[in-house]
């Protein structure tokens, strides 16, 4: 389970996960059609739920969807974001705060993508956790309020930020408590 094997890309688990990347492209084509971008982001959230539930229930858990999904969420949210600051719907400030957990866990990934006894491990126990889930529904609920500006968006932005240091936090402690076990193996 700790290898990456480019067959994984095929398996359902994978292809909801790279959904995003073209989901990614039809949020910028949708621009300022905001029930169009609407639905866009729900269908990425969608993935997002379906492709973890789809490989634990299948035992299709791997160390190449345990790196591709992160990997295009992060694609997807930067997209979005980034789509929003052009069309001046998000101020530039919010892409840092939105990506809080992306820029977090950005070394994790790194981390899990060169060592072997991290990536068998991140691929057997997925990383999602209560503060990741509350981090990404704050996250969307931002988006969601910046595509027809809501008085509310500055503050779900700055929330959904919190949210995101603390689901950084709670994704490097669980790695790191657990960073004894198993980290020798195959060296």
């Amino acid at each position: 389970m700790g290898q990456y094997r480019a067959r994984d890309l095929l398996l359902p688990p994978s292809l909801l996960s790279l959904a995003r990347v073209p989901l990614a492209v039809a949020f910028l084509f949708a621009l300022e059609r905001p029930l169009i971008e609407a639905g866009i982001l729900a269908a990425a959230g969608l993935t997002d739920v379906l492709d973890g539930w789809v490989a634990r229930r299948n035992q299709q858990v791997t160390a190449t969807g345990a790196v591709v999904d992160p990997i295009t969420d992060k694609l997807f949210v930067l997209t979005v974001v980034l789509a929003l600051v052009v069309t001046e719907r998000l101020p530039l400030w919010a892409v840092g705060v939105l990506s809080t957990r992306e820029i977090g866990e950005a070394p994790l990934v790194v981390w899990w993508t060169f060592s072997r006894a991290r990536r068998r491990r991140r691929a057997s126990t997925p990383m999602a956790n209560v503060p990741g889930k509350l981090a990404t529904v704050l996250q969307f609920a931002a988006v969601l309020s910046a595509l027809d500006p809501s008085p509310l968006r500055d503050g779900l932005v700055i929330v959904a930020g919190v949210a995101g240091l603390g689901a950084a936090a709670s994704y490097w402690w669980r790695d790191l408590a657990s960073g004894g076990r198993g980290n020798q193996r195959g060296r």
